[in-house]
């Protein structure tokens, strides 16, 4: 079987026993890392380009999600399920849209608030069909129509996580006094106080990825690092059924610290992992324990990430075509299909949809590069991933940039005559990338969506309980609850 992974190696020195000190007051490894990448510019001229991408993307949930339910689908045109994910971006957008004038407040009020109605109505119950979710957690995938299970699919801490992510958010921006703002605060705080984050830990002291109403919890843990942090914090902060404070153990014993190409992170391979989090959390100045002692934030570690993925880009180690300092970005994504074959004298396997990643201990790489990936960094490296957008849509024209803005994928390796003969390119566009383009624009545009979060008591309590302090967190006044 032909395959493009390159082998995993040990990242790292006496990683567990500096963590064991990092989970301790005012201890670290005390290493700092290199100094690789550039320092965030000041300031950037701002790029029309930017408002064009956004609006764009931005259309893709006001057209596409049904009114009657405010499930936003997990892809289009394809006929699909909604993904709960989905639902939590697409409500981080309407506001989004009201701000950016393409939507009137109340118009999001009302997209809003039909939304969360309709997911505080739906069933919640242990039997396998008929319900939505169990002990306040949703269905990783329930039907655009009903808000039933899809698929037989699990019910999922993350994808929940997500979509309250987008709840709270709303919660804080819709803070005025008219009836339809009241119930949406009212409604967002009781989607989130009903979730029994202790039930989702089991026995495992931390919180498992997945359960099963056929047979029960899913064998994995979520441990760190990658697109769970804002999980983790939305359990500490539950004022109903919070996790322990200490499980935050069981995140930080996989973290791995190495260098790729010369840069020094905390790696996560796929670029959503450096993303996700980051749309509603500002992590810009503020550190945990772990972090104290690398002597960075979370923020400048995924400006890193973002620039060791350019750089792997330009090296281009495994020869595919059209690689470069320009065209680069590897993360969840669809691919052409699943199959080997020659191409350019080169045996090579590809995928459908599947993590493309790049990083110090692992690489997954077909060919297939996603436009998110650099759509959702341009908050960390607006100098990097500005002109990689620009060139891919200038380069693949109609083929990769069409009615709302980029399609999901493509992969220019991969060549077959007739269907493809000048490299595959997606027809979907999927609500779990369309959405971190949308908010990471608007964030570096204005920080809109980090300065909301800050007002939210609970992200408030989540953060603090798992350590973190420093920046703004040291300066916030506690707002009222819910906030």
């Amino acid at each position: 079987m032909f395959t493009n992974k390159l082998p995993r190696v040990v990242s790292g020195v006496g990683l567990a026993a500096c963590l064991s000190l990092l989970l301790l007051p005012g201890f670290g490894c005390g290493r700092q890392p290199e100094n690789a990448v550039p320092p965030a510019p000041s300031a950037q001229r701002w790029d029309p380009f930017l408002d064009t991408l956004q609006a764009k993307t931005l259309r893709f949930f006001l057209d596409v999600t049904p009114r009657a339910t405010g499930l936003a689908p997990d892809r289009w045109p394809t006929p699909a399920p909604s993904s709960v994910a989905a639902v939590g971006f697409a409500l981080t957008c309407y506001p989004i849209a009201a701000e950016r004038r393409m939507i009137t407040r109340a118009d999001a009020a009302a997209r809003v608030l039909t939304t969360m109605k309709f997911l505080w109505n739906l069933p919640q119950s242990e039997h396998p069909s008929g319900t939505s979710g169990f002990r306040g957690f949703f269905y990783h995938f329930i039907d655009g129509r009903t808000g039933e299970r899809a698929w037989k699919c699990e019910l999922s801490t993350i994808d929940t996580g997500l979509l309250l992510a987008g709840v709270l958010f709303c919660q804080s921006y819709f803070d005025g006094e008219d009836a339809a703002e009241d119930s949406i605060r009212v409604l967002a705080d009781s989607l989130y106080r009903r979730v029994d984050w202790n039930w989702f830990c089991g026995d495992r002291k931390g919180l498992i990825t997945a359960w099963y109403p056929e047979r029960g919890f899913g064998e994995h843990t979520w441990k760190g690092y990658n697109e769970a942090f804002i999980l983790y914090l939305l359990a500490l902060g539950s004022p109903t059924h919070p996790m322990p404070d200490w499980y935050m153990r069981t995140w930080y014993d996989t973290y791995k610290w190495g260098s790729f190409n010369g840069i020094e992170h905390l790696g996560f391979g796929p670029l959503f992992g450096h993303q996700y989090s980051h749309c509603w959390i500002d992590f810009r100045g503020i550190r945990d324990r772990y972090m104290w002692g690398r002597g960075l934030d979370y923020f400048e570690n995924s400006r890193r990430a973002t620039y060791a993925q350019r750089s792997y880009g330009i090296t281009n180690p495994q020869g595919f075509r059209d690689y470069s300092g320009e065209i680069w970005g590897w993360t969840a994504c669809d691919g052409p299909h699943d199959t080997n074959f020659v191409v350019d004298g080169n045996a090579r396997g590809f995928y459908s949809y599947r993590a493309r990643e790049v990083t110090f201990d692992w690489v997954e790489d077909d060919g297939t590069i996603a436009p998110t990936a650099a759509g959702g960094s341009v908050a960390f490296a607006p100098e990097i991933c500005v002109p990689a957008l620009k060139a891919m849509r200038d380069r693949y024209g109609p083929r990769l940039w069409r009615e709302y803005g980029f399609v999901d994928a493509f992969n220019p390796t991969f060549r077959t005559a007739p269907a493809w003969p000048d490299g595959w390119f997606d027809k979907d566009y999927l609500g779990i990338d369309q959405g971190p383009i949308v908010i990471m624009i608007e964030n570096l545009r204005s920080g809109f969506v980090w300065e909301t979060m800050k007002r939210n008591t609970y992200i408030v309590a989540g953060l603090r309980r798992a350590g973190f302090g420093g920046g703004w967190l040291n300066l916030l006044n506690t707002p009222k609850e819910g906030g």
